[in-house]
């Protein structure tokens, strides 16, 4: 990586770590195994949102053109939202793509991404699953909210999707491949019982 490169993560790092605005965001950012190409990332789910009392950890790829080209972002905690893989955690956002300016930095990603809980575009989504679901909001909610209980240490259980997932393990479904189906079916136990044994 060029040493400029390697001077202005090191200087965004930091300045995200001293930042009262940033800590009161609740947004944290730290190197992993000394790399500065290799970061990892926590964002606070906004208030109000399904996300809310959830922390979800990103990983950030920096390549060594940074900052003329943005860097790879993904989610590694598992989350229920249009503009992110349930899958992968890949994340549809335009300033790491086509939008993406050498102006931009660490903290206006980060904080682009913690705005992005709190306002999904389901008209250019990542995951079309979730974008589809995201049209009935009541259902949308408790998915997304039960995602970031059992994920990102949310406070809010869902009862209801919690028996039904449990229903599905009783008869050898591990929990995750009962959630995704029961999630991606809009927990209608039937038709995610039909795709899990299809």
């Amino acid at each position: 990586m060029a040493s400029y490169a390697v001077k202005r993560i090191s200087r965004e790092v930091k300045e995200i770590m001293c930042s009262e605005d940033i800590l009161k965001c609740a947004i944290k950012v730290e190197m992993i195994d000394n790399n500065w190409t290799d970061l990892r990332a926590e964002i606070a789910g906004p208030p109000g949102t399904p996300y809310e009392g959830g922390k979800f950890v990103l990983e950030i790829k920096v390549p060594d053109k940074y900052p003329f080209n943005a860097p790879r972002v993904r989610f590694v905690t598992r989350i229920w939202h249009p503009n992110i893989s349930s899958v992968t955690g890949a994340v549809c956002l335009n300033i790491l793509k086509a939008n993406w300016t050498a102006t931009m930095t660490l903290c206006s990603i980060l904080l682009s991404l913690q705005a992005l809980l709190a306002a999904a575009e389901p008209d250019h989504p990542q995951d079309a699953v979730v974008a589809s679901q995201f049209k009935d909001k009541n259902l949308f909610e408790i998915t997304a909210r039960h995602w970031t209980n059992v994920y990102a240490g949310g406070p809010h259980r869902e009862p209801d999707c919690d028996e039904k997932i449990q229903r599905l393990q009783d008869i050898g479904i591990n929990e995750h491949d009962a959630r995704a189906a029961l999630s991606k079916e809009n927990w209608d136990l039937t038709a995610a019982a039909g795709r899990l044994f299809s």
